[in-house]
């Protein structure tokens, strides 16, 4: 992970009715990327509807850009197959952390934002921005693109670094 001021976690939560890429079924995993750097969860043997539930962390400086994730069938004696792929927006996160530093938001629970669906993302419905504890969380379902079917459910959050060094008080 590079220096940053700041830890997005990625919790690729499941899939459903995922594309069949084998026989009956498909052996899927999701490959998460942020700028240069590139995170993958582990295979769900033989499923359409796999549960992961595993996070996958990034360092960045700000939470910018474009998260794009993209799921494969994997095969053990050829090049594994694509399955779809999605991608999020990041600006809202963006515009949700400033808001988070202006209302000076430190305990609590604050919804912040709603993202709808559009072009800049692949929702399949309204998400909402959300303050709680310290972490700035958006929870999605995301369509498939470029694939007969599939949804992934993932959550992102943002935790800002201290901005302040802590002081260790020797005794």
């Amino acid at each position: 992970m590079e220096e940053g001021a700041g830890l997005l976690k990625v919790i690729v939560s499941k899939g459903r009715s995922l594309a069949i890429r084998d026989f009956t079924s498909s052996d899927p995993y999701v490959v998460v990327k942020l700028g240069k750097q590139t995170a993958k969860t582990k295979v769900i043997n033989s499923c359409l509807n796999p549960v992961w539930n595993e996070d996958l962390a990034f360092s960045v400086k700000e939470p910018l850009g474009v998260l794009k994730l993209e799921v494969f069938d994997w095969d053990r004696f050829k090049f594994d197959d694509k399955m779809g792929h999605a991608f999020i927006n990041l600006q809202p996160l963006t515009s949700a952390s400033k808001l988070k530093r202006a209302l000076q938001l430190t305990t609590g629970e604050t919804k912040l934002r709603k993202v709808a669906p559009d072009s800049d993302n692949c929702l399949l419905a309204d998400s909402f921005i959300t303050y709680l504890n310290g972490e700035i969380i958006m929870d999605v379902r995301l369509r498939l693109c470029d694939v007969e079917s599939g949804e992934l459910y993932v959550t992102v959050k943002w935790i800002d670094h201290p901005t302040t060094p802590i002081h260790v008080r020797k005794c």
